[in-house]
């Protein structure tokens, strides 16, 4: 018998001697198994608790109800453990998961259950009774912000009919009250919103947003909310059902009577652009097969559904909508910026390949700012994309931007040493080439402290590293003022350095140090033998840095 084998009889002795406990044990233990091993994130000890406690089909929450920490571990025998530290309840040894998942009949529709156990909290008179704003009273109620946040993903696994008419309780008229808060604060781009501004959220929109097809469809028949009805980001439940990728709700709404399914959000955001960025192809499609929706509509900053794609490295959903007709590949945003200075930005080289596959897509186009595709590579420091766009005869790697930084100056100020050694390996790229203000590639390393860099930039014999700015300063100024004593130590092994070079206050690199409190700085300093200088004269200026 192999030890798998022996280890998964170990596994039913105890679930059998688990369920032959005396009393309430039986079920503790069963029922906290359950959830510990089917929950959507790893649950706290008094979650759980409070979890354990809830009565189906009761209006009211009894606290009485709530058993011990060590009940509860007692009554697992042995199977769970309490981590101390992030006061979360696991399973004893993943094995036990994957037991559990090998052995799906031990717990009997576990997702129906929980989604029932969740939305009897949320139809509780405590919950019920809560303001919309959070308060103190919300500290005695662990158990609140999953249920609040997870009932629908239990639900829509398994959705049972009681499950269902628990759901239609909670969601009739509008669904503003604390546990709409506690969901959308998990939505990354409502996380900022103010609580007093998340009315009105439907019931409608609620169900799309977790795609729960019974509960979506028992809404709409029964009456009495609006299809096209916004929440107030001005999204309706079809933004919410495609933003989330549920492919099933999205055909249920759009073939009700009366959908808008290009309806704009408060942003300009339509259906296409949310399921775009969130890489949902198969809702793309859907939608795109209405002629109503303008696959290439802006958003109130100028951006398409295909800025979002590529913004996400969304390569399939890119492809889609570069096969529709009337969709701009190179168009810009309010800012300047194109589709493949978004994908290039955020390192998605499959992107940049399909975006410069596409004729008309300008490889070099700058932003208002000055800056292209390559240079946001650069200064990310995606050398993937760097190379694919150094492989166009139009990419002008020494291009500067308005400002006239570089893309080397660029990749040096944000640290990325590859791409400095690719920029420094093109005989095109001058590494002494100044900004509008005068300052190199090595002064912005200097600045930042990258002392990688640094070294790397000194390597170059054509470099000059005592150059000054239009203000007078040297690279050791700036690492001085910024008190970066490696690069400060790195750039004093440099013979040509002058260290007591003064600006045009006559600040010098010591008296940076000293007056902005320096202290390793200002003692290194000195043990190079710099004159003390005198009475720190004029004012510090600093310049623009990106």
């Amino acid at each position: 018998m192999t030890a798998g084998l022996e280890l998964g009889d170990v596994y039913n002795s105890t679930i059998e001697r688990i369920k032959e406990q005396d009393g309430d044990k039986s079920r503790l233990g069963m029922a906290a198994l359950m959830w510990i091993s089917h929950a959507e994130r790893p649950l706290r000890a008094d979650e759980l608790c409070y979890a354990l406690a809830v009565e189906l089909g009761s209006t009211y929450f009894s606290a009485g109800n709530i058993p011990s920490v060590s009940t509860l571990v007692g009554s697992c025998q042995g199977l769970i453990t309490v981590d101390k530290e992030a006061s979360t309840v696991r399973l004893i040894h993943f094995t036990l998961q994957e037991y559990f998942s090998a052995h799906p009949d031990i717990f009997s529709k576990p997702h129906s259950a929980m989604a029932e156990i969740c939305l009897t909290y949320l139809n509780s008179q405590q919950v019920k009774a809560l303001s919309t704003a959070p308060s103190a009273s919300m500290e005695n109620m662990p158990f609140l912000e999953y249920c609040s946040v997870y009932w629908g993903a239990h639900a829509k696994k398994e959705l049972s009919g009681y499950a269902r008419s628990l759901a239609l309780e909670l969601l009739k008229g509008h669904y503003s009250r604390i546990p709409t808060k506690l969901l959308l604060k998990q939505v990354r781009h409502f996380q900022f919103w103010r609580f007093d501004t998340w009315s009105p959220f439907s019931g409608l929109h609620c169900a799309s947003f977790f795609g729960i097809f019974g509960v979506v469809a028992a809404l709409l028949e029964a009456g009495g909310h609006d299809i096209n009805g916004e929440d107030f980001s001005g999204c309706t439940p079809l933004s919410w059902a495609a933003c989330n990728g549920h492919e099933e709700a999205v055909k249920l709404l759009l073939g009700w009577g009366g959908v808008n399914p290009d309806k704009s959000d408060k942003r300009d955001r339509t259906p296409l652009s949310y399921a775009a960025s969130s890489g949902h192809e198969g809702v793309v499609k859907i939608l795109l097969e209405r002629g109503e929706v303008d696959a290439d509509k802006p958003d109130n900053t100028g951006q398409t559904p295909l800025f979002y794609a590529a913004w996400g490295g969304r390569e399939g959903v890119v492809k889609i909508l570069l096969g529709r007709e009337g969709v701009n590949a190179d168009r810009p945003d309010n800012d300047g910026k194109t589709p493949l200075s978004h994908a290039a930005s955020y390192g998605h080289e499959g992107v940049v390949k399909i975006l410069l596959e596409r004729e008309g897509v300008s490889p070099d186009r700058p932003d208002k700012n000055g800056q292209t595709p390559f240079s946001y590579a650069a200064w990310r420091g995606r050398e993937g994309v760097v190379k694919v766009l150094l492989g166009r005869e139009e990419v002008k790697a020494d291009r500067p931007d308005n400002g006239g930084k570089t893309p080397l100056s660029y990749a040096a100020s944000s640290g990325r040493e590859e791409v400095v050694k690719i920029l420094l390996g093109r005989e095109e790229i001058d590494p002494n080439r100044t900004n509008n203000n005068g300052l190199t590639p090595l002064t912005y390393a200097a600045w930042h402290g990258h002392e990688g860099v640094v070294k790397i930039l000194l390597g170059r014999k054509e470099i000059n590293s005592d150059k000054p700015d239009d203000h007078g300063k040297t690279p050791l100024s700036y690492a001085a003022w910024s008190g970066h004593e490696e690069v400060v130590r790195t750039l004093l092994g440099r013979e040509e350095i002058n260290p007591g070079r003064p600006d045009n206050d006559g600040q010098t690199p010591l008296s940076l140090a000293t007056k902005y409190g320096r202290e390793r700085v200002v003692a290194l300093l000195r043990s190079r033998e710099v004159a003390t200088p005198g009475a720190i004269r004029g004012s510090w200026y600093t310049t623009p840095c990106k």
